[in-house]
């Protein structure tokens, strides 16, 4: 997977200014450090105030992910309700929801080697050079499993609030290029 470097991210998140299906979704994508499948299939009805919360059928682990939005986060959803079709966030133009290339087509045409599921990566390096965010916090905001069984068993959180934190640094970070002085 080619990763954009997160120094980057601002530059290509205000070339996304044509207020489109692909650019909203691409920009939420970036601000939600998620996967295509996520953004691709969003509903209405999972977002709730300031949390999306995605069911486990969708995810790739198989179990719930709330995702805290960004005040950016939760203005690109405004943005891109009048879209919204049959319950989702971005359908595409004849039925059901936007492809999958879609994004991906977007980032070609422009000549960029980095793909959409990069901004995961460059949400993750970001973390671990600028932040001084713990690994658990990082990792639980990507959606991955973290630490064994046992120590998994007794801990009972998934850190929203210190994610919601981390998510709101993440976009102000994306949308003004603020440098890390963390």
């Amino acid at each position: 997977m080619l990763a954009m470097d997160w120094r980057d991210v601002p530059g290509f998140y205000a070339s996304l200014d044509e207020g489109t299906v692909t650019h909203l979704a691409l920009r939420l994508l970036i601000l939600t450090a998620t996967r295509s499948s996520e953004i691709r299939f969003c509903r209405l009805d999972e977002i709730e105030g300031d949390t999306w919360i995605v069911p486990g059928e969708r995810m790739k682990a198989g179990k719930e992910h709330r995702i805290p939005l960004s005040l950016e986060a939760q203005a690109i959803v405004d943005q891109a309700k009048p879209f919204a079709r049959d319950g989702f966030l971005f359908p595409s133009v004849r039925k059901g929801v936007i492809s999958d290339a879609t994004m991906a087509r977007l980032m070609e045409r422009r000549g960029l080697k980095a793909r959409r599921h990069g901004f995961r990566s460059s949400f993750r390096t970001w973390c671990a050079e600028a932040t001084d965010t713990p690994r658990e916090v990082a990792e639980t905001a990507l959606a991955h499993v973290v630490g064994g069984a046992v120590e998994r068993a007794y801990r009972r959180t998934d850190y929203l609030e210190q994610r919601r934190e981390l998510m709101e640094r993440w976009a102000q970070r994306v949308v003004e290029g603020l440098t890390e002085s963390e």
